[in-house]
């Protein structure tokens, strides 16, 4: 554990991911950079532990490599349902599946190789007009960063609770001892349900279930899985079962004077686009940005557009959670003209305009009606 400083530059609450990368994005930008949390590493946190390619690129932007966590490479994204499947391999670049506390850990051991000063057992009790209070004493700051969750006191503290819409579900995950049955992640489809299978190692398979059912678990869901439970038959779990709200959450503003709120304290899509990760390392870059040049507005511009692409495909996939019928015959469509998923897939991670998305959803809508 760090001793806190008199001053920083820049006081970070929270030690997660999102907390860690906004540090290193300050210090490679020069500034003097704390971070505080009460808990210590590694911080596990129910999730599909999977990471798109853009959400590599941006870690890579920081200089973070994924890879040397002890990642394993995925190609692309496959969607099942019953009998009907469809796969395509992302345009560029690879997926990354790495358990949260190898993630949290590789991190920890980067942020303190770029020299941000971290305070581990270390409690944030509030705000004040020169910086922050903890129970080892005042610090003052020039910026003071809110990395501390979905749930975040800081954003409370800070006045930036208003929020456009939110609505919650519900993720369960546990680890199975195995090696994967592909080099996909699969998303696996049914009535008010989903499960991700993520291969996180080449002897390990993290399962997730996302659902509006608080109480709904991975042991009573398997069995609407059929294809999914047959491979996880006589697997050995290699973690508890651990849940999570997951929640999509739009705030008005996510900065005030100097404090900013960074990953899923200021705001989140829903799981099901696995974009989480790359938000806040998104959040992480344009934060340094803003900051080289005393601006937090450009921050809140920037994190307005990182956020349009996840949140209207957290719309799209969510109608298809809601509408069997709907679902049924666009997975058939895809399955039909691969080439679809394709494109779409490509829009998921960044490769396609908007303009040519569009395109695309014409084309899915045409071939839904002709099947």
């Amino acid at each position: 554990m760090s001793r806190l400083p008199a001053s920083t530059d820049l006081f970070v609450i929270g030690g997660g991911p999102a907390g860690l990368a906004a540090a290193i994005a300050a210090r490679r930008r020069g500034f003097d950079a704390t971070v505080a949390d009460h808990a210590a590493p590694p911080i596990d946190k129910a999730c599909g532990e999977g990471i798109m390619p853009d959400g590599v690129a941006a870690a890579a932007a920081l200089g973070i490599r994924l890879e040397d966590g002890g990642a394993l490479a995925f190609r692309g994204i496959r969607f099942c349902e019953g009998d009907v499947a469809v796969e395509a391999e992302f345009p560029s670049g690879a997926g990354l599946g790495i358990r949260r506390t190898a993630l949290h850990q590789s991190m920890a051991r980067h942020a303190a190789d770029c020299g941000v000063r971290v305070a581990w057992g270390t409690r944030v009790t509030g705000l004040t007009a020169r910086g922050v209070e903890t129970d080892g004493g005042a610090v003052r700051a020039r910026w003071i960063v809110g990395a501390d969750g979905g749930d975040s006191t800081v954003r409370r503290w800070a006045g930036l609770d208003a929020s456009v819409r939110e609505s919650r579900r519900y993720g369960f995950r546990r680890h199975y001892r195995m090696a994967p049955w592909t080099d996909f992640m699969e998303l696996h489809w049914s009535d008010g349900c989903q499960i991700y299978i993520t291969p996180v190692s080449g002897e390990e398979v993290c399962v997730a279930l996302l659902s509006g059912d608080p109480r709904l678990r991975l042991d009573e869901a398997l069995p609407r899985f059929p294809e999914v439970q047959r491979r996880l038959r006589g697997a050995e779990p290699a973690s508890a079962e651990r849940g999570a709200v997951t929640a999509s959450r739009r705030l008005r503003r996510v900065y005030r004077g100097n404090v900013a709120l960074v990953g899923d304290a200021s705001g989140s899509v829903d799981a099901i686009t696995g974009e989480g990760m790359c938000l806040l390392f998104q959040h992480a870059l344009a934060l340094g940005a803003a900051m080289e040049v005393d601006d937090l507005r450009l921050y809140q511009a920037a994190h307005r557009r990182a956020g349009q692409r996840p949140r209207m495909m957290a719309s799209l996939m969510l109608l298809l959670d809601r509408q069997r019928g709907l679902r049924g015959r666009a997975l058939r469509a895809l399955a039909s003209r691969p080439r679809l998923f394709r494109r779409m897939l490509a829009m998921h991670v960044g490769e396609l305009s908007a303009v040519d998305f569009a395109a695309n959803g014409l084309a899915l809508g045409w071939r839904m009606l002709t099947l």
